[in-house]
């Protein structure tokens, strides 16, 4: 047996070279690795030996050679492919144990430059592993040091590796190196305007689930490989206590942060089924917390807990008095973290704040997946929206309007919130009081958040992900108290929906732009 191994990594080749050697196997090595071999006692040629051809261009050419890869590659059920080996005087190789160079790590460096990047980029390295995959039946492709000590086991048997194990470790092999191609794909593609004929996505499991949204459905949750610096959203998380995240837990986690870091200055969100049925803005935790438990304290039981700001010791007093699955935060005082392990079972994780400007959102369908920009609210766009009725807003109003319509965007479809405020400082408290979500009309979401608002309605401002077909909407709101309205417009039916609110005495701004959430 004849082996070539050749590792960024270093892990574990110690023990998978002695392994081989004590097997009978002649081990075929390239600079740092064969180093390493050496000082472990174990004996080990160059693979210039093997190729009779030195390394060239500082390493970068050094197993792209006929006599590795007809090695490799030649069937052993075909006597023409063993003679014409033989004829040229060169060797089967059965094993080939690669990692690769660290790219991934050298890009998420906030100061490479390309040069760097792309001296990271393997050429041999996935050569060889894609030569083995494909000869897998003959050839053993090792490419995770996880998977040394079975290889060792395995070729220590009796009838050595069967079908099925060598077919794993070529299937492992090829997502291996696809993923690689995938971040640097990524990497000299970013900022392209044009979307590409073919993307590719590289994904590393971070956990398996207990199952996914049901008992019934298997599930794992995957990191997106990213040419960037940090982790973003949940796959950035610490888990600081509790019991481990479900599927359903990541998802409605995901929604949670994604409102609370829309909004600033302190502002809490409490998740239920990733739609926020709490959310509220104030001059400290506590006092935003309040407010958000206010907009729905029965859909709040045991939804899920965000806020953009450290986690002090008084909310996480206020907070182990209900239960709640999850609680997410970018920091915890050490007085919050004694409080809230008296939670065991609460989640408690740690995020970083700072989310990229761009991101794109994926979702999967039959056979496909659409891809888009992430939703984004521009701080200019209540601002600079159109007043479309004869009275104006307050200047309470226009920052209630300005804060539900940031919330509007975080709402499945139809979408409608209704919200209050004071007028003056940012960090005056604004609170929503009234949601109505995922409704096929919008009308009935309307009259749905006028409902859980009850009395808060009145004086309310209400912000609608999409336009209003018809006047009925505005006159519910109207004759619930609601004082103002933002919407984006452009419906046939916008002169109808002015003329509800001029004679209810209702201001209403169009904002020329859609948020839908599907």
């Amino acid at each position: 047996m004849r082996a070539v191994i050749s590792v960024s990594d270093k892990t574990g080749i110690e023990q998978l070279g002695s392994g081989l050697v004590a097997l009978g196997a002649e081990i075929y090595s390239t600079g740092g690795t064969q180093r390493v071999l050496e000082a472990a006692g174990l004996p080990v040629r160059s693979v210039s030996e093997l190729t009779g051809f030195p390394e060239i261009l500082d390493g970068r050419v050094k197993t792209l050679h006929p006599a590795v890869h007809a090695g490799l590659l030649a069937r052993r059920d075909l006597p023409a492919h063993l003679e014409e080996l033989d004829r040229h005087g060169l060797l089967t190789i059965d094993l080939v144990a690669v990692n690769l160079y660290p790219f991934e790590r050298t890009v998420a460096q906030p100061d490479t430059t390309l040069a760097e990047a792309l001296e990271q980029i393997d050429i041999g390295g996935p050569t060889l592993l894609r030569a083995a995959a494909k000869n897998h039946p003959a050839v053993l492709p090792l490419c995770d040091p996880a998977d040394y000590a079975a290889v060792l086991k395995a070729l220590s048997g009796p009838d050595g590796p069967d079908e099925a194990f060598r077919r794993r470790l070529a299937a492992k092999a090829f997502r291996h190196v696809a993923a690689y191609d995938a971040l640097i794909a990524g990497y000299l593609g970013a900022g392209d305007a044009d979307w590409p004929d073919e993307l590719s996505l590289g994904l590393r499991k971070v956990q398996e689930m207990r199952y996914g949204e049901n008992p019934q459905q298997r599930a794992a949750f995957y990191a997106l490989l990213q040419p960037q610096p940090g982790a973003a959203g949940l796959v950035g998380a610490r888990q600081l206590q509790g019991k481990p995240l479900s599927y359903n837990n990541i998802l409605d986690a995901d929604a949670a942060w994604a409102v609370a870091t829309d909004f600033e200055p302190v502002t809490v969100a409490i998740i239920k089924h990733t739609n926020p049925c709490g959310l509220a803005r104030a001059d400290e935790p506590l006092a935003a917390y309040e407010l958000a438990l206010a907009g729905d304290p029965l859909a709040a039981f045991g939804g899920i807990v965000a806020m953009n700001a450290p986690l002090d010791d008084p909310l996480a007093q206020r907070l182990v008095e209900r239960f709640y699955e999850i609680v997410l935060a970018p920091a915890f005082s050490a007085g919050a973290l004694e409080v809230l392990a008296t939670r065991p079972n609460l989640r408690v994780l740690a995020l970083p704040v700072d989310r990229p400007e761009t991101q794109l959102a994926w979702r999967s369908v039959v056979g496909g997946v659409l891809v888009q920009q992430t939703d984004r609210v521009d701080a200019s766009e209540v601002g600079q929206g159109r007043v479309v009725t004869r009275r104006a807003p307050t200047e309470e109003e226009w920052a209630a309007l300005g804060f539900a319509w940031r919330a509007v965007c975080h709402v499945k479809s139809n979408a409608i919130v209704l919200a209050r405020g004071l007028a003056g400082e940012a960090a005056n408290p604004l609170a929503l009081v009234g949601m109505g979500a995922g409704q096929p009309s919008r009308v009935a979401a309307v009259e749905i958040a006028i409902a859980r608002a009850g009395a808060r309605a009145r004086g309310s401002v209400l912000a609608s992900d999409a336009f209003f077909p018809k006047a009925d909407g505005v006159e519910i709101a109207a004759r619930a108290g609601v004082r103002a309205i933002v919407q984006p417009g452009g419906s046939l039916g916008d002169d109808e929906a002015i003329a509800a609110a001029d004679a209810a005495g209702l201001t209403m701004v169009f904002t020329g732009t859609r948020h839908f959430l599907h």
